[in-house]
């Protein structure tokens, strides 16, 4: 027998049918001193609050997180705090910091908050570097001059100088070069056609080489000829970071947690791991860079039968005659490789907090960095999101929403976190809240704004409803390689304007790769629904398929003539091995085509209304970016309003009201559910999940004064 519980606190109301939503449960300790009988935190079984909190000396000093700890357990909501341990002259692995670690985790757990600290192998590069020195990322600079006719030719050829992120910024060691190799250098006669394959020749030992600097080389080459117009120097800066395909780098991740083992955490971070921050200004003409190391090279061989890495480089960086599907294949092989590399990286070290700290250890923080599926996040670590775990969906910043409730169907997460940090912060809590998510506070303190606390207590308590995510009836399916390939003509394009355009028009859609069909992700139900996580659709769109493979041919194939319309856009004329799509078996499916975006919504909306799929509040403001144009991003996509309707997949009808008053509007509604009338009288938020009978499953609701359904009424004479 099912019974519905009532529960009356802080001024918030809460009704429902269950407290068990299935979700991961973090670490519960035992404790040994006595707790408040009403407790600021949520239970366990709920989705968390959390914060991240920045250690610096202070926290470091006896008994110095004492004071934090307490304050944050009797005046926030916060479940889980994540230390970030970045500072300039100690790491993680260091005995102090250890056994700080585990000192606070401790007091933590008897204030009824848990601790999930940053322990990346980035936070001990010094100790990596120590006991691995030979391997070490590698970034490979390919400058290409034109020769003299009659004299030499002088190039210099430096590094990066710099380069560094939030793990290595201030006083903490940056990404520094350490020395630099020339690997080689090739003349050839470049055409308005590029590259002449034919004259290419190696000249390196023809070249005077003079090392300025360790960040810094001098080059002299020999005079042009008929068949040598150019030359390009490759040039390998090794730098103060561990090398992605380093055969220990795993290793050393899983003894990092090994170490911490004795300490009662509630989960450990991972935090927008990657290659180095590759960052818009770093691209300059006539210089390709590339990451590096003997082992891409080595794997890189090993994936492509042989090839050179070295010289595919060239050939990946200016075209070559003739050479353009041989070109567009090295990059897809390329890609493909820092793909799934990182991947791998980021699920070891998924597995490995599990098999340490146990299988309700929280892996937390998110996989993105750049805050846009771009070139940038391209070159950083293949546009891996989609494929790292975690045990709840996770972003930052202004990582469009598409994204993140496409995240949520992937890990079965009934919400979606994004850290956030500007001063934008009251408009993203609410506005998040209505598509289903939540705001992972950086720093915990920007929680303590008065109005934004009692927004957040408002908006927490949909926590103990909502079971699933947001109602998303579009997926735009971008072709991954397409979009990662520069070679292409679909490079730097994943059909964000096509999901702004159904989130403006009120019909929220997902984002996601076709590496997820690939990978198992994506499925074609019993019914012939196209399916992702608990998600059905009821339009698909293919997003630019050139160089897909036969696994995406026979997904569509499937799908064609089921419950999900499908549509198409973009052409498909190869696949990923370069071979054209009329000499595979597999046909191509037959579905619904247009050129662009533009030409296929109407049928999109077609197909939406004639499922009866109703709009959603329309997403018509465009993320701030304001912040984020200090490092070069250009880029903006739509996020819902901060007073609006939306419903989740289980049918939960969700209103939410900040748009005056930070802490909440009042909401005096009456709505529909699934074709009942139901009405609100709350401050904030007010949702509402209806039974088969259209009895009430589920209600939650900010300062309720009354509720009423068809079989159910609450009247209060005064707000709770």
């Amino acid at each position: 027998m099912r019974y519905l519980v009532l529960v009356l606190t802080a001024g918030l109301l809460l009704l429902t049918a269950s407290t068990a939503h299935g979700q991961l449960e973090f670490p519960v300790f035992k404790k040994t001193t006595a707790q408040p009988s009403i407790p600021n935190q949520l239970p366990e079984e709920y989705m968390p609050v959390m914060g991240v909190w920045q250690w610096d000396d202070k926290v470091l000093q006896p008994d110095g997180y004492k004071g934090i700890i307490e304050d944050v357990s009797m005046n926030s909501p916060f479940n889980l705090l994540i230390p970030f341990l970045r500072l300039p002259d100690k790491e993680v692995v260091d005995k102090d910091i250890h056994k700080q670690i585990i000192l606070a985790a401790d007091w933590a757990i008897e204030h009824n908050i848990g601790l999930v600290p940053d322990l990346d192998l980035r936070l001990a590069r010094r100790a990596f570097k120590n006991k691995y020195p030979d391997e070490l990322q590698e970034m490979l600079r390919l400058q290409e001059v034109k020769l003299a006719k009659k004299n030499t030719t002088e190039t210099i050829v430096s590094g990066i100088d710099n380069l560094n992120d939030h793990y290595a910024e201030g006083q903490i060691p940056s990404y520094n070069i350490l020395k630099n190799n020339i690997l080689r250098v090739y003349a050839y006669k470049n055409s308005q056609f590029g590259i002449e394959p034919k004259t290419l020749d190696d000249i390196t030992r023809s070249c005077r080489i003079e090392v300025i600097s360790e960040d810094s080389v001098k080059i002299t080459m020999p005079p042009a000829s008929k068949k040598r117009t150019h030359a390009c120097a490759i040039v390998s800066f090794t730098l103060f970071y561990p090398d992605i395909f380093g055969p220990h780098l795993v290793e050393f991740q899983k003894e990092i947690l090994q170490q911490y083992s004795d300490a009662r955490l509630s989960g450990v971070c991972k935090d927008e791991w990657g290659f180095p921050p590759y960052f818009p200004e770093f691209y300059n003409e006539n210089i390709y860079d590339f990451w590096y190391s003997k082992f891409s090279a080595e794997e890189y061989a090993r994936k492509t039968g042989g090839r050179d890495l070295i010289a595919d480089c060239l050939l990946m960086a200016r075209p070559f005659k003739n050479k353009e599907i041989e070109r567009q294949v090295a990059v897809n092989n390329f890609m493909e490789m820092i793909l799934h590399r990182n991947i791998h990286i980021e699920n070891c070290f998924y597995d490995d907090v599990k098999e340490i700290f146990g299988k309700d250890a929280a892996v937390t923080v998110h996989p993105t960095w750049w805050p846009y599926p771009d070139y940038n996040e391209f070159k950083k670590n293949g546009l891996d999101w989609w494929s790292v775990k975690r045990d709840w969906a996770q972003t930052d910043e202004i990582v469009p929403f598409a994204v993140r409730t496409a995240l949520a169907k992937k890990w079965d997460s009934p919400l979606w976190y994004n850290m956030y940090y500007t001063m934008g912060l009251p408009v993203q809590t609410w506005s998040s809240a209505l598509a289903g998510g939540r705001i992972n506070y950086l720093g915990f303190q920007t929680l303590y704004d008065r109005d934004v606390m009692r927004a957040e207590n408002r908006i927490r308590l949909l926590n103990y409803i909502s079971k699933t995510p947001l109602d998303c009836q579009v997926a735009v399916v971008f072709g991954h390689a397409a979009a990662v390939n520069w070679a292409g003509q679909y490079h730097n394009d994943v059909g964000m304007k096509l999901a702004d355009t159904l989130w403006f028009s009120g019909y929220p859609a997902d984002l996601i790769p076709t590496s997820e069909i690939e990978n198992g992700s994506m499925k074609v139900d019993d019914e012939g629904w196209i399916c992702y996580g608990k998600q059905r659709y009821s339009a698909v769109v293919l997003y630019n398929p050139e160089f897909e493979k036969n696994s995406t041919a026979a997904f569509f194939q499937k799908a064609v003539g089921g419950k999900t319309a499908v549509f198409r856009i973009g052409k498909w004329t190869h696949y990923f091995d370069g071979t054209p799509v009329e000499n595979k078996n597999t046909p191509l499916p037959e579905m619904t085509t247009g050129n662009n975006y533009r030409e296929i919504f109407p049928g999109i909306i077609k197909v939406l209304i004639e499922n009866g799929v109703e709009a959603q509040s329309p997403a018509r403001d465009t993320l701030d970016s304001r912040y984020f144009i200090l490092r070069d991003f250009s880029t903006g996509s739509c996020f819902p309003p901060t007073t609006g309707f939306s419903k989740l997949i289980d049918g939960t009808m969700i209103l939410v009201a900040g748009t005056n008053n930070v802490s909440g509007d009042p909401i005096q509604s009456e709505f529909e559910v699934q074709g009942k009338k139901v009405s609100f009288d709350a401050i904030g938020v007010a949702a509402v999940r209806l039974d088969s009978n259209g009895n009430p499953e589920a209600l939650a609701a900010g300062s309720l004064k009354s509720f009423r359904s068809e079989n159910f009424e609450i009247n209060l004479d005064e707000r709770l």
